[in-house]
């Protein structure tokens, strides 16, 4: 696959050549623009880390904003075709952009929220060099009976979901953690009470303290 993502920057916050980069990938009908944000707060433990945020490869059906794949369709074998051809897209942008950075090819973690935290899952444990973690906010594990034979690397997951999520139910969260434990995969985990759909201080923290341990930092 060839690249044909776009991205926003932030960083690195020391103003030095980047030496990490973390990769944030959006949820269904938003943009770029809806997480970097986020990165100043991270940014804060990863002075020299350059922080991408993807827009997803395709127009959401409403004609606003971007989606990793379709969801008309829900079963989970269109699902899991979705979700393969977001990962073939996804991985031909990381490769061509650790390579521009002249980054070593483990020096990148990956996050994502809602859909974009499918696609980092379904993508990050697949790839023959992992990420240093994986951060997958109120998401969900697409076509966990082919991870066994399909993964291949160990690296970190944290699972962060809203208990009072009504999108995607925080029992896809549980499901995820229950597979990935079963395959020896390092899970962290944050279920908040109260929480819809989204992202809140506390979950962004919890990331903070797992990319400094990635990226062999010191908790703050």
């Amino acid at each position: 696959m060839t690249d044909t993502l776009q991205a926003i920057y932030w960083g690195p916050a020391s103003k030095a050549t980047p030496k990490q980069l973390v990769v944030m990938c959006h949820g269904l009908g938003a943009d770029a623009d809806d997480l970097i944000d986020i990165a100043p707060s991270w940014g804060e433990v990863l002075p020299d880390a350059l922080f991408a945020s993807v827009n997803a490869p395709e127009t959401h059906f409403s004609g606003f904003g971007r989606q990793w794949w379709a969801v008309s369709d829900r079963r989970p074998e269109v699902m899991e075709g979705g979700a393969r051809a977001a990962a073939a897209h996804l991985n031909g942008w990381l490769d061509t952009e650790l390579a521009r950075l002249g980054l070593p090819p483990d020096a990148y973690a990956l996050m994502g929220f809602s859909q974009g935290a499918m696609t980092v899952l379904f993508t990050g444990l697949r790839r023959p060099i992992g990420p240093r973690a994986i951060l997958a906010f109120s998401g969900a594990l697409i076509a966990p009976a082919t991870l066994a034979a399909e993964i291949r690397n160990n690296a970190p997951v944290l699972l962060v979901h809203g208990e009072a999520d009504g999108s995607v139910p925080v029992t896809r969260s549980h499901e995820a953690e229950s597979v990935l434990l079963g395959l020896g995969v390092p899970v962290e985990t944050s279920y908040t009470p109260r929480l819809g759909h989204g992202i809140d201080d506390s979950g962004i923290a919890l990331a903070g303290v797992t990319l400094a341990k990635a990226f062999g930092g010191v908790d703050r």
